[in-house]
């Protein structure tokens, strides 16, 4: 696992947020596509900003202080199906639990509780590692081979892009 930091949030060419997780110690950078109001509830902890009433991610850390419960970590455990999976690694009285999550609720959360986020090493891939998977010399590929190269070379380019190529993030002004 490799500890990450919120590096920001931006917007793709689609105007669909995403949250930029940055490694630690590190150059790499995870993008992950998120919902519109867990963008802004990420945002509105980023800039500590309180919008009055608690949003979700606040009633959820209110009810967890309340119950004693402390958030230790984020994990992002891997991508399947297209789909990021995180898992909330909370201590209560009865001991450690992991409770199944998504990535953004786990972010905002995280930002919440000022707990560390880890990511698998292995979403961050490098080129080389994906270069060797789609070398020539090999069968003509079938729709569906040509379609999961088409989506690893996807990845693999949205995991090394510079996160200023992403319009920021910003509701209304």
């Amino acid at each position: 696992m490799v500890q990450v930091v919120v590096h920001g949030l931006g917007l793709d060419v689609n105007h669909g947020p995403v949250v930029l997780l940055k490694e630690a110690e590190g150059e790499r950078v995870l993008p992950i596509w998120i919902g519109h109001p867990e963008a802004h509830s990420i945002q509105m902890k980023l800039e500590n900003q309180d919008c009055g009433r608690p949003l979700t991610h606040d009633l959820m850390k209110s009810v967890m202080d309340l119950l004693e419960a402390r958030l230790l970590r984020v994990e992002i455990t891997k991508l399947q199906d297209s789909t990021y999976y995180a898992e909330l690694v909370v201590r209560t009285d009865a001991g450690e639990a992991r409770i199944d999550a998504r990535p953004s609720d786990s972010i905002a959360l995280a930002l919440r509780f000022d707990a560390p986020i880890w990511a698998e090493d292995g979403l961050f891939r490098s080129p080389e590692t994906e270069q060797s998977d789609t070398e020539s010399g090999q069968p003509e590929e079938t729709d569906e081979q040509r379609a999961e190269r088409q989506k690893t070379e996807l990845q693999r380019r949205l995991r090394h892009i510079d996160p200023s190529s992403f319009g920021y993030y910003r509701l209304g002004d």
